[in-house]
């Protein structure tokens, strides 16, 4: 639970409500730890809450008008969409204009909580389940029913980030075989985003980041080539210079926005850049309009890869066991009570996906 957004998260015992109609009780096995949580600290939630978005479990409850899931199923844990509005009907349900409120303001639509401490309210819900914890209450819609012979340790692997990059490339750009494509930012998104251009047929994929171990891990992952931006004086004649004319496709996983013109300035005409880093200073960029008018190119947003958890997940967990989406490759474990070690390590880049392990 964090109470300080500059102090470390503390462990504390708290009541969980029981479920209602349409929610469950999970009992977390792990929770991944996403950039989404580091962006939750110090920023705009109320105090004292529950943070962790990234659980996978057992059901060992559920509400009276449960019908998708039963008591021991092992589900993953995803945002929470309210499924009855034209943009949730219309397949993207992450565009749900509600959205803010069901996913970050730390209690539920109607502004309940289902956690306390002795009488006091404790902020919950993130992203509908608040799972930095044992158990975690959530909507139904939210959980997506896994295999029972996947490690439930692996599976917050597939979970926020890896959806973002992965569907990103697999419904938002959809290369088609033989396109290009760079991706600046070798984090769990840019990863996931090059393990799926790799999957989709791309021949020329080039990894970006500052970090050689990272460079090096997205060589093994499907990167035919890597620059490290810190040595390279332009990075967007680097990639010029592999790719005569530019890329198809960019990817900006860094959340800088001098990197997000890069990423711009590499593409070809008629290509694509999707940003997918976020900026929480509040930052801005700025493109050529020139560049826009002639040349065709286009830049946009896939926030969670703009995914259907239930479609998408199993697709992901089906490469996995081909073992063309070798997303283990990216997870480091720690043990729940470690949790402040594991989350310095996700700020400081030394791990690439961290998963707290109950």
């Amino acid at each position: 639970m964090e109470r300080d957004p500059h102090g470390e998260l503390v462990l504390q015992e708290l009541e969980l409500e029981a479920p209602r109609a349409d929610e469950i009780v999970v009992r977390l096995v792990a929770t991944g730890v996403c950039g989404s949580d580091l962006h939750g600290r110090g920023s705009f939630h109320p105090r004292p809450i529950v943070l962790g978005h990234e659980g996978a479990g057992v059901v060992v409850e559920v509400g009276s008008g449960v019908s998708k899931v039963e008591v021991g199923d092992h589900v993953l844990l995803n945002y929470i969409a309210c499924g009855k509005c034209p943009t949730c009907a219309s397949g993207a349900p992450k565009l749900c204009p509600h959205n803010a409120v069901l996913n970050h303001s730390g209690a539920r639509a109607d502004g309940s909580t289902g956690l306390s401490r002795d009488g006091q309210v404790v902020y919950g819900q993130f992203f509908g389940q608040s799972s930095f914890a044992t158990h975690c209450l959530a909507n139904e819609q939210q959980a997506t029913v896994l295999d029972p012979s996947l490690d439930l340790t692996l599976a917050p692997a597939f979970a926020c980030g890896v959806q973002t990059g992965a569907g990103t490339v697999a419904n938002g750009l959809r290369p088609k075989v033989g396109d290009s494509i760079v991706v600046i930012g070798a984090g769990a998104v840019g990863m996931s985003a090059i393990m799926m251009a790799q999957v989709l047929g791309c021949t020329t994929i080039i990894a970006v980041d500052v970090a050689p171990q990272r460079l090096a891990l997205a060589r093994e992952l499907g990167a035919t080539h890597t620059a490290n931006s810190r040595e390279t004086d332009d990075l967007a004649e680097a990639v010029r210079a592999i790719v005569p004319g530019g890329v198809q496709f960019a990817i900006d996983a860094a959340g800088r926005t001098d990197l997000t013109e890069t990423a711009v300035a590499c593409l070809a005409k008629g290509g694509f850049c999707a940003v997918l880093g976020l900026d929480m200073g509040g930052g801005s960029f700025s493109l050529p309009h020139f560049q826009f008018a002639m040349t065709g190119v286009g830049v946009g947003g896939f926030p969670g890869g703009l995914v259907v958890p239930d479609e998408f997940i199993p697709r992901l967990t089906a490469l996995h066991a081909q073992g063309r989406f070798p997303v283990d490759r990216l997870v480091q474990t720690f043990d729940f009570a470690d949790i402040a070690t594991a989350i310095a390590a996700a700020e400081s880049g030394a791990a690439i996906k961290p998963v707290l392990v109950f």
